[in-house]
């Protein structure tokens, strides 16, 4: 019985026991970017046996996060209510649990699989045993060869027991030839006689693996690099099931810079931790690429639709890619001021309405608060800081930081100076080079330079000596703003109680 497809069918499947992990979702991407590119079919599997840990919550969470990326498929749970869509249902394993069992069956009716009896305490004790002769073979179950009938005949008074698949006669070298490492042998006494279906009848990942995989025509299953020990039992369940393996490509894995593994140790590693930092998913998408894939003409910046015209799995490498959590901020900035400034204005909102920021409303203003703003954001949250200064009811002195400025002998003869050339400019906005010239006009005036002229104007604007450009900040503020700022600052140097509040 074997499978035939020509179709490119791959797939995503995700079990929903946490956050989608950004390893995860360079293995979607990288099933979506094959698929696509070969005009076949992506695929999303819910992989929800581990009932103990399996959520509704992460399932909607892993969903959410793959929707947020862009890597839609084609056949799976809907995104929004989560009911099969596509011909080869259910697509939850959950719901799968009668079609394990008929073939977990028909490999128990052709003697290829038994029932084990052998109890955790018993199976402890044999390999103790085994250990302790300085042997390395695996247990061999008593069960193995007892007849069906006597299995049966305990199972019906209430024995608890799992599906074991036979490796005893399996004698021999299985090859593996995986696109992305090459040929990869596997000696067939890697293992033993392993679980199918556990005593509760729930299926272990291996089996239900491959009998999703046939079931719903997967003609290339794109993984991690870590379920590669897991191979050599599913080429054995499909041998013994008489089916045709789907090709084989184990992409590497994700490393933190000291080349381990990918850890939340080192920063955020949750595709829904990066979306609330910040991170556009186009960057993320093009940067996840980028990890263990490389373009044919080098191109670094690309959308979605350049990698899928040029994913191949040719160039996907087989080492190790390190996650560069600098060059993926470099790489969000480039996508970010790519984009139109009112784009741009809808992305920072949220996060600025979030810290409760008050600023104007007028498009005009917020397009050209973008175009001032843009190049100093790196990711979305950056706004903040950068239009945090504009809030009036945000400005307040800090008076450990302006302490030296404020005891400065000049700093009033300076304040004054600035109050009356700000108040004589003759409209209610200034440009950069407005406050360039005031800023000339004061330093004459009062005759200060150095911090002695710049400190007191960076606390009458912004509250502190140091922080952002004023030269950018001032052409996005009003006249009438700017001067209630100096009027506090002056009051606090005079000592007004009450003045700032």
């Amino acid at each position: 019985m074997y499978q035939a497809t020509s179709e490119v069918r791959v797939r995503f499947a995700p079990s929903p026991t946490g956050y989608l992990h950004v390893g995860g979702a360079r293995s979607a991407l990288f099933n979506l970017l094959y698929a696509k590119h070969n005009n076949g079919k992506f695929i999303l599997r819910i992989e929800d046996t581990d009932q103990e840990r399996s959520t509704q919550e992460s399932l909607e969470m892993v969903v959410s996060d793959l929707q947020w990326l862009g890597l839609n498929w084609d056949e799976g749970v809907d995104p929004k209510t989560l009911k099969d869509i596509g011909p080869y249902g259910p697509y939850k394993q959950s719901e799968r649990l009668d079609i394990y069992k008929k073939y977990a069956q028909q490999l128990l009716d052709q003697g290829k699989a038994y029932y084990c009896f052998m109890t955790d305490e018993e199976l402890d004790a044999a390999r103790e045993k085994i250990k302790a002769a300085g042997l390395h073979t695996h247990v061999e179950s008593p069960y193995e060869n007892k007849l069906m009938s006597e299995a049966l005949e305990r199972i019906a008074k209430g024995d608890k027991a799992v599906v074991r698949f036979k490796t005893r006669e399996l004698r021999k070298e299985y090859i593996l030839k995986d696109l992305i490492r090459g040929e990869v042998k596997f000696p067939s006494d890697m293992v033993g006689d392993f679980v199918m279906l556990r005593s509760d009848g729930m299926p272990v990942y291996n089996f239900c693996c491959v009998i999703d995989d046939y079931l719903m025509k997967i003609s290339h299953v794109l993984r991690a690099e870590e379920h590669l020990p897991n191979t050599l039992r599913q080429l054995m369940i499909y041998e013994g099931l008489g089916w045709k393996t789907p090709e084989f490509g184990h992409i590497s894995l994700i490393l933190d810079d000291d080349r381990q593994k990918l850890s939340k140790r080192k920063g955020a590693v949750a595709c829904d931790q990066f979306k609330k930092d910040g991170y556009l998913p186009s960057a993320m998408n093009n940067y996840m690429a980028l990890l263990g894939w490389s373009h044919p003409e080098d191109k670094e910046i690309m959308s979605l639709g350049d990698m899928e015209a040029a994913f191949t799995l040719d160039r996907v490498h087989a080492s190790g890619a390190v996650f560069d959590r600098v060059k993926l901020k470099w790489m969000n900035a480039q996508h970010l001021r790519a984009l139109p400034n009112n784009e741009i204005w809808k992305l920072i909102s949220p996060y600025l309405i979030e810290v409760g920021l008050k600023l104007p409303t007028d498009s005009d203003w917020q397009n050209r608060s973008v175009e001032t703003f843009k190049s100093y954001m790196e990711i979305l949250t950056d706004a903040v800081t950068l239009y945090s200064p504009l809030d009036d009811s945000k400005y307040e002195i800090n008076m450990v930081e302006s302490d030296e400025a404020l005891k400065m002998e000049s700093t009033k003869v300076v304040l004054q100076a600035w109050k009356e050339l700000v108040a004589a400019h003759p409209t209610e906005t200034f440009t950069e080079a407005d406050f360039l010239a005031i800023q000339d006009a004061v330093k004459a005036k009062s005759g200060q330079k150095g911090k002695n002229l710049f400190f007191p104007i960076r606390v009458a604007l912004i509250g502190k000596p140091h922080g952002a450009e004023l030269k950018i900040l001032v052409p996005l503020m009003h006249k009438k703003s700017i001067l209630e700022r100096a009027e506090k600052a002056f009051a606090l140097i005079n000592g007004k109680a009450g003045a700032l509040c």
